[in-house]
């Protein structure tokens, strides 16, 4: 009986980690983005407005956006965590520079913007504004610079490979 209970246990556990299910699951999001899909025509061209990356107003807005202050239902500590570690699975761990690093701000503002298909993160423009989502994307970043604004380093954007 105890060598069936410690089968069933090891199963389940084994479950567990084979599903993903344990919440602190790194970056899961990231691992899967290996390929990007094209940027929509309405999106290309979009970049952080100059100095944004580093402007403290634009940071403070950006945290109450983050945090739900400018719309409750965008929430984005909800998934990825109040100070970037992810709460939900397959939510990008903004603490990590190469995570942040890794795509465009185009990239970054699209999939904000429209969401990210097949995945809990929605698509929040039309609930917030294209501002906004500049000021959230700025906030974000300092997660992986610690908590101090930073300019990305452009040179480690993917280039994009196309799926």
């Amino acid at each position: 009986m105890k060598v069936m209970r410690g089968v069933l246990a090891l199963a389940i556990a084994v479950a567990f980690m084979a599903g993903g299910l344990f919440v602190g699951t790194p970056d899961v999001g990231a691992a899967k983005l290996k390929a990007q899909v094209a940027i929509p025509k309405k999106y290309e061209g979009k970049h952080m407005p100059e100095g944004g990356w580093t402007d403290p107003k634009l940071i403070a807005r950006g945290k109450e956006v983050y945090t739900g202050k400018v719309n409750k239902k965008v929430k984005c500590s909800k998934c990825h965590g109040k100070k970037g570690k992810p709460k939900a699975k397959g939510a990008r761990d903004f603490r990590k520079a190469a995570n942040m690093e890794k795509f465009s701000d185009t990239y970054w503002f699209y999939r904000i913007a429209d969401g990210v298909p097949k995945t809990l993160m929605k698509g929040w423009l039309g609930k917030i504004t294209e501002d906004d989502i500049w000021a959230v994307m700025a906030y974000e970043n300092m997660f992986s610079h610690g908590g101090k604004p930073a300019v990305p380093d452009k040179s480690k954007w993917a280039a994009p490979k196309f799926k």
